[in-house]
């Protein structure tokens, strides 16, 4: 049993979906692990991953808006609101979703379906650089 670890640095660009498959890819074709697990975390409370839809954006924009239906912007309730307006929420979205995701490493590849993608999901508006680690376990 090997193991890889390894990292990557990720700033939202435009969206507050932004897919990370490729990177995470990279790591996998670096670390020569054929056949395994890849973990993938991310070290922030207020960003999280998702494996999700990579083909039509509008799956993508759908999930924004149905997300951000259920934890808005400047609700009353909230008493975490030092870093503004978008600070609760996004940890509330963060909390929804995920920070760390298992994908099977098959054949030296991650072994995702047709349509499915990795991304880093952005719940900031500031989009600050975002750190994830990825652990490579397996033969």
């Amino acid at each position: 049993m090997r193991q890889f670890r390894g990292d990557l640095k990720v700033r939202a660009q435009r969206s507050p979906l932004t897919e990370i498959t490729a990177p995470v890819r990279e790591r996998v074709v670096e670390s020569g692990i054929r056949d395994g697990l890849c973990t993938i975390f991310i070290q922030h409370t207020s960003a999280s991953l998702t494996i999700q839809e990579n083909a039509d954006p509008s799956a993508r924009r759908d999930l924004e808006r149905f997300l951000a239906k259920i934890a808005p912007e400047g609700d009353p309730a909230y008493e975490h609101t030092a870093e503004g307006p978008d600070d609760m929420p996004a940890h509330l979205r963060s909390a929804l979703t995920a920070t760390t995701l298992g994908v099977p490493v098959a054949q030296g590849d991650l072994a995702l379906g047709t349509w499915q993608g990795i991304f880093l999901w952005e719940h900031r508006r500031g989009a600050p650089e975002r750190r994830v680690l990825i652990h490579i376990i397996g033969e």
